[in-house]
């Protein structure tokens, strides 16, 4: 994982240098205020990872997202890195309608949960640039290290977790290594079908393995999990509240577009996903 510098205010924001940061302080000045998390996405982000049921999905999902298996290349001579959007949203799926259409009788305290809203290809549009040198410099050791250990045939990459706000910054991003063992690449090949249980109805249904089903899958496991056995539940701050607000009004920011795409693409959102609040002015 790299070491990166954190604003010693609102420490939310990760710079890979002090140049970086002083080049980045006028746009982040603004939304710049004391966190109400502070290192708490470094704590769930290890928990995420330590879990190999979470990981095997999101690595497939990464295999279809990052076209691993359209050019061999990628991840042996061609470095990649995959961001993952990731946010907090409450445990109780009433709460979450409640704060999508702005309900003012919502609580206070909510309990949330990890939601992985989107995986993005750092070659999309959507990505603001390409890999850092320093970042290009921990793929190479990362595949050296994989080749030396005995996994000169399986593909290594970088995974980059992003926490938004409701701004269009980066976040709060932690990047770390990634190796895809071969046997996710051989499951991925198949695109066969599993089993997706709802974790409020327990209706499962069959669905081919995608991007899409991968992301499926590993929000309604932690939803599922109602007694925090994965360490994946924390508080929500009205920063995490602001944005499901924001996509109910349908707002042209980044983190409210793709949690509105992922209620599109999630059975679970198909009663909200429709509802759009008009805008007050």
């Amino acid at each position: 994982m790299e070491k990166l510098l954190k604003c010693s205010k609102c420490k939310s924001v990760w710079y890979c240098s002090k140049e970086c940061q002083k080049k980045n302080w006028p746009t982040h000045k603004p939304t710049c205020h004391a966190d109400e998390r502070s290192s708490g996405l470094l704590k769930l982000v290890q928990m995420f990872n330590v879990n190999p049921v979470l990981m095997g999905y999101l690595k497939a999902g990464i295999v279809f997202e990052c076209g691993l298996l359209d050019n061999p290349r990628i991840g042996f001579d061609i470095p990649f890195l995959a961001r993952i959007e990731i946010a907090i949203e409450p445990s109780d799926i009433l709460m979450f309608g409640g704060l999508y259409v702005n309900d003012p009788t919502v609580e206070e305290k909510l309990e949330g949960l990890v939601q992985v809203n989107a995986i993005t290809a750092w070659q999309s549009p959507s990505m603001q640039a390409p890999l850092t040198p320093k970042r290009l410099n921990t793929w190479r050791e990362a595949r050296a290290r994989c080749n030396a250990e005995g996994f000169a045939e399986d593909p290594v990459g970088l995974m980059e977790f992003v926490g938004r706000r409701c701004t269009e910054d980066s976040g709060n991003s932690i990047t770390v290594e990634l190796h895809i063992p071969n046997n996710v690449l051989a499951v991925a090949m198949t695109r066969a079908p599993f089993t997706c249980v709802s974790a409020i109805t327990g209706i499962q249904t069959k669905k081919p393995l995608s991007a899409a089903s991968c992301l499926e899958f590993i929000n309604s496991h932690i939803r599922a999990d109602k007694h925090n056995q994965l360490h994946l539940r924390t508080e929500m701050t009205e920063q995490d509240k602001e944005v499901i607000r924001a996509a109910g009004r349908d707002e042209d920011i980044f983190p409210a577009r793709i949690l509105k795409e992922k209620m599109q693409r999630e059975q679970l959102y198909a009663n909200f996903a429709q509802l759009t609040r008009p805008v007050v002015i």
